[in-house]
């Protein structure tokens, strides 16, 4: 799986191999991690992508990706699919480690999958926030998404992807 890039980010589709060693908090010596990087969110996408992989083979590309910037080459967060689409639809989650946040990154790494799955045949993304993660939804509107309700606790958003077949 060819990775993604975009003006300021790399985003890197792990492998099972890559997850343990994030969900361990052990970084190999080609690893460059933010000091604050895996986050528990991180941890939790990933040992979900893990069990996923193990279970039912490659989830790639619509796995984990590591965000890491393309100027130090650090991971600053990660983003992903919670699972294979199903009926051309498929939830996102993303994260930036706090010592990254304020700069556009989250934004620019949701754009770049908002575009891969295009290319790989979803209509329908969809993605929640908490009622209080402003930055979030402010995150998901500047790529697309509209918010389609609520609840106790969160903000439900969809974007609608034109068809790629014609």
């Amino acid at each position: 799986m060819p990775d993604e890039s975009t003006q300021r980010l790399h985003l890197h589709a792990i492998d099972v191999a890559e997850g343990e060693r994030i969900l361990a908090r052990t970084p190999d010596a080609t690893d460059s991690w933010a000091d604050d990087f895996p986050s528990q969110g991180d941890c939790r996408a990933v040992g979900a992508f893990v069990r996923a992989s193990t279970s039912h083979g490659d989830q790639r590309p619509f796995g984990f990706y590591r965000i890491t910037r393309a100027d130090d080459a650090v991971t600053i967060g990660g983003i992903g699919f919670k699972g294979q689409p199903v009926d051309g639809r498929v939830e996102i989650g993303y994260g930036i480690v706090p010592s990254a946040r304020g700069h556009g990154y989250a934004a620019e790494a949701v754009t770049a999958l908002v575009a891969l799955a295009g290319e790989n045949g979803v209509s329908l993304l969809l993605a929640d926030t908490d009622l209080d993660n402003v930055a979030s939804q402010m995150t998901l509107v500047h790529a697309g998404f509209s918010r389609m309700r609520t609840d106790e606790a969160l903000h439900f958003y969809e974007l609608e992807l034109p068809d790629a077949s014609g």
